[in-house]
């Protein structure tokens, strides 16, 4: 009984047009922020490095280099703050975390790009 409620109810509060991304995707994020009684949308831009969980509970990791520094925020995947995903360019990854990046500065952080499959 305890798991079929806890399935309702995360059912109904997953997003009704989900996020479709992959790792190493740069992806543009646009973030509901309210400062007051006023909303405004701030856009982060980056690389996903990391996604995780499942459900309710799923979260991806977006990284970016800020001033030589490098900058990495985790958003709930089905959270309402996020408004929209732009998906700038399909990264080539052989790996499901993008730890690696981490350690590495300027042209070595880009990834490939894919490019789209040929239809027939």
């Amino acid at each position: 009984m305890q798991p079929n409620l806890m399935k309702i109810v995360e059912e109904s509060n997953l997003r009704k047009d989900p996020l479709e991304f992959e790792i190493g995707d740069t992806v543009d994020v646009h973030t509901r922020i309210l400062e007051g009684t006023k909303e405004r949308i701030q856009v982060f831009n980056g690389v996903i490095i990391a996604r995780r969980g499942r459900g309710m509970g799923e979260t991806f990791t977006v990284r970016r280099i800020i001033a030589g520094e490098g900058v990495e925020r985790t958003f709930p995947v089905n959270s309402p703050k996020i408004s929209k995903l732009d998906i700038i360019r399909h990264g080539v990854t052989r790996r499901a975390k993008l730890f690696y990046l981490r350690d590495r500065v300027g042209k070595a952080t880009r990834l490939a790009e894919r490019r789209p499959k040929k239809k027939d």
